[in-house]
């Protein structure tokens, strides 16, 4: 471990909704919230690098997770300092060494399905045959947990819509709920804070990743990078994050409200208990 001290970062958390006159289905003006979009330009090392669309609720944990999760740096300690400013939209990270071959390495961009459009710089796929994820399990029972601690938080998406939310639990313990524009935005937020913790405390073995979007091959392949074997998204998967899951052994839950669930990849890691699950429904049969 480095012997370097965690980056300082501000605090420069912006307000995530704005209110607007809008006119409803009965013909009346009336007030409503949005989410306040902001366009957040990051410069490493005086060098800009890339703009994301975000909320701002946290933007020097979304900075700090999307260096880690673009395999930018490797290690917290190699970043000394994140300054956010509104008033310039612009996000300044500071390294105590540079990034190595920072240009070649940011040279090929993939657009993803993110919402706000996501990007990985690189190859996409370039360390999944690398990650090994550690032993972990999930009962029906904890699922079900999750599944209500998420119905019953506060969010911006009840009271504006039009974001996506994302949260970390260990068990059924929900440890950080973040909201952004984009999915890979919040995954972003949530792996900069994993960073800033202690790494004995905070490994992924125990953790589950709860994303209110589907399982893209970025989402799955984040989830992985963080170390974190169990995802759920109440939406479901597509093809690449279904083959990137069944690459790296990550438990792939989808569909997953109220009490139905479905588990896409490594169905050992989650202890099933059906009699959870209540009556089974059968379709009606139809007339003849």
């Amino acid at each position: 471990m480095s012997s370097f001290p965690l980056p300082q970062l501000t605090r420069a958390s912006a307000p995530l909704t704005r209110e607007v006159s809008a006119v409803n289905e009965f013909g009346e003006t009336t007030t409503v919230s949005i989410p306040a979009e902001r366009a957040l330009t990051v410069y490493v090392d005086k060098r800009e690098l890339v703009t994301l669309m975000t909320l701002g609720a946290n933007p020097e944990l979304l900075v700090l997770g999307f260096l880690r999760n673009q395999r930018l740096v490797r290690s917290v300690q190699e970043i000394e300092s994140i300054t956010v400013d509104w008033e310039v939209g612009a996000a300044a990270v500071k390294t105590r060494e540079g990034i190595a071959n920072v240009e070649e390495r940011t040279s090929k961009r993939v657009v993803t399905t993110g919402c706000g459009q996501g990007s990985v710089f690189g190859d996409l796929m370039d360390e999944v045959d690398s990650i090994v994820l550690p032993e972990a399990r999930l009962t029906q029972a904890q699922l079900y947990g999750i599944v209500n601690a998420i119905r019953l938080q506060e969010s911006t998406y009840k009271s504006a819509g039009s974001v996506h939310g994302c949260a970390l639990f260990r068990s059924e313990e929900m440890l950080l709920f973040v909201e952004d524009v984009g999915r890979h935005n919040a995954i972003d937020t949530i792996a900069g804070w994993m960073w800033l913790q202690d790494s004995e405390v905070m490994g992924g073995a125990d953790k589950v990743f709860y994303t209110t979007g589907r399982l893209t091959s970025e989402m799955v392949i984040k989830s992985a990078q963080m170390g974190v074997p169990i995802v759920v998204s109440r939406s479901g998967i597509t093809q690449m994050g279904h083959q990137v899951a069944q690459a790296v052994g990550l438990c792939a839950i989808g569909r997953a409200t109220n009490k139905r669930f479905v588990c896409y990849s490594s169905p050992q890691r989650l202890h099933l208990q059906p009699e959870l699950a209540g009556p089974k429904v059968r379709p009606a049969t139809e007339p003849g």
